[in-house]
């Protein structure tokens, strides 16, 4: 193959492309080629967002041990407001997985910089839009059916989040600029720093000045701002060629980089709050606090493990966008066989540890024997749901990586919320089944989900999903781009 042309003029690439695999031999040394490639992107990511979420995975710990009220309170704003904002910023953001992604394989690395500054302003103004949402966090959540004790202090606690929405605003685009260029190890320095931050914070406001639910919120603001302001740091320092200056370019285009964005958004925003929703429909049960403090406790859990395969989405969508950008279509086609193979193993292997320890994980987050002993039943849900956690998440990054929003998306609302969310209601109130009926009907969606997303993996020409990059650099970049000598790898 061809090196790809910018300008006529050829892009040199580090390795030719993959040849059809014909030998078991061929199979181990393809396996162990891209296992590596994959890992040295996806360790430092996986690494950072373990960290990042165990900012909110601390709160929960910290807060756990003030009390059960409180417990189900800032579980309910972090597992339903929360992640409502998160996975409509992070969608709004993931664009630049595709962008980027393919800018930096097709060698316009000048653009990773104007992306992600139009992406800052874009994010930004998104998030005056939600804002309301957790101005009104309390009569939202009642609306919801949560108990009024619950819902209550929840709101309040929310409030006092404002800050971290615009934070957000900055750090993920700023990610998406430096995965695209597998610039991560920083990432993941800057991930540990804050962490230990934060649960410094926490233990000092929390039980040193007894602010408790305050402390808890002023620990996550400034952690928060912090991580943000050092990427921006790092990137202005130290990124001299994807960073050129702040430019008037960012501006340009910006309606259709938010329909990018926004079609991100709902292909996430439906994944991430399809599990948030069982949290709400939890909430219409007889013993909310303990309904809801149980299956909280078991989303954490769940949400952590999410969290290795989150990165792993990551740094898959990364090897995608590149490949195709460079041109190379076998490239991106094995180095996604490989990365679902090895993410299922890993499900597995978090199913198993988790009914091994069903009786014993909930003593992190608390000291009731009642909520130990409930989050014991649903442990099994919780396994189950891991396994399938562990193939859906890489996929969608394949998705992200390929430019295949719009598709996922709608693949998202019927499997989801016209089939999965539909049988656990039915399930949960109508056969009576509580919590692991409205868990166990959800699961099947999120099963049907995983189905279809395989097949059409399986189906997929990646030649034709060259020309597809090839096509978003002209428009996105304004440059001649040809990928040459293509040949029809499906």
């Amino acid at each position: 193959m061809e090196a790809p042309l910018l300008n006529g003029v050829a892009v040199a690439i580090a390795e030719a492309d993959y040849e059809p695999v014909k030998s078991l031999g061929e199979v181990k040394h393809l396996f162990f080629t891209e296992t590596i490639k994959l890992w040295k992107l996806a360790a430092p990511i996986v690494f950072t967002i373990i960290c990042n979420f165990g900012i909110n995975s601390l709160t929960s710990m910290f807060v756990g041990h003030i009390g059960d009220v409180e417990l189900s309170a800032v579980s309910i704003s972090v597992s339903v407001i929360g992640t409502f904002i998160f996975g409509f910023m992070l969608g709004m953001g993931s664009a630049l997985e595709t962008l980027c992604g393919q800018a930096y394989g097709a060698g316009q690395v000048y653009l990773l910089g104007v992306y992600m500054q139009r992406s800052w302003i874009i994010l930004t103004v998104s998030g005056f839009f939600v804002l309301p949402i957790y101005w009104y966090a309390a009569p939202i959540l009642k609306f919801l059916g949560q108990a009024d004790e619950i819902a209550d202090l929840a709101g309040w606690f929310t409030r006092l989040l404002i800050p971290e929405i615009f934070s957000l605003a900055i750090v993920f685009p700023t990610q998406k600029f430096l995965q695209a260029q597998s610039k991560v190890n920083v990432l993941a320095y800057i991930g540990f720093l804050a962490l230990l931050l934060h649960a410094g914070m926490l233990w000092l406001f929390i039980f040193v000045f007894n602010w408790n639910l305050t402390g808890a919120a002023i620990a996550s603001n400034i952690s928060s701002w912090v991580t943000s302001i050092a990427q921006v740091i790092y990137v202005v320092g130290w990124c001299k060629d994807g960073w050129t200056g702040l430019s008037w370019s960012a501006f340009n285009d910006i309606w259709a980089f938010v329909g990018l964005s926004f079609s991100s958004a709902v292909m996430l925003c439906l994944e991430l709050w399809y599990m948030m929703s069982i949290i709400i429909l939890t909430g219409h049960l007889d013993n909310a606090v303990y309904a809801v403090g149980s299956l909280s406790i078991c989303m954490n859990v769940n949400g952590l493990e999410a969290m290795v395969f989150i990165g792993i989405n990551a740094a898959i969508s990364v090897r995608v966008s590149n490949e195709l950008g460079q041109g190379r279509p076998m490239a991106a086609k094995y180095s996604v066989y490989v990365t679902v193979f090895q993410s299922l193993l890993l499900g597995l292997l978090a199913m198993v540890i988790i009914l091994i320890a069903k009786d014993h994980f909930a003593i992190i987050y608390t000291n009731s024997k009642e909520m130990q002993a409930a989050v014991s039943k649903l442990a099994y849900l919780l396994g189950i749901t891991m396994v399938l956690n562990s193939v859906q998440p890489v996929i969608s990054g394949v998705a992200i990586g390929a430019g295949w929003q719009t598709l996922v998306a709608y693949i998202n609302l019927g499997s989801y919320y016209a089939f999965g969310l539909p049988l656990g209601y039915l399930l949960g109130y109508t056969k009576h089944l509580g919590v692991q009926g409205l868990w166990g009907g959800m699961i099947c969606g999120l099963f049907l989900q995983t189905v279809l997303l395989l097949i059409i993996l399986y189906k997929t020409n990646w030649t034709h999903e060259v020309n597809q990059s090839v096509e978003r650099m002209k428009r996105w970049g304004g440059q001649k781009v040809e990928i040459n000598n293509t040949a029809d790898y499906t």
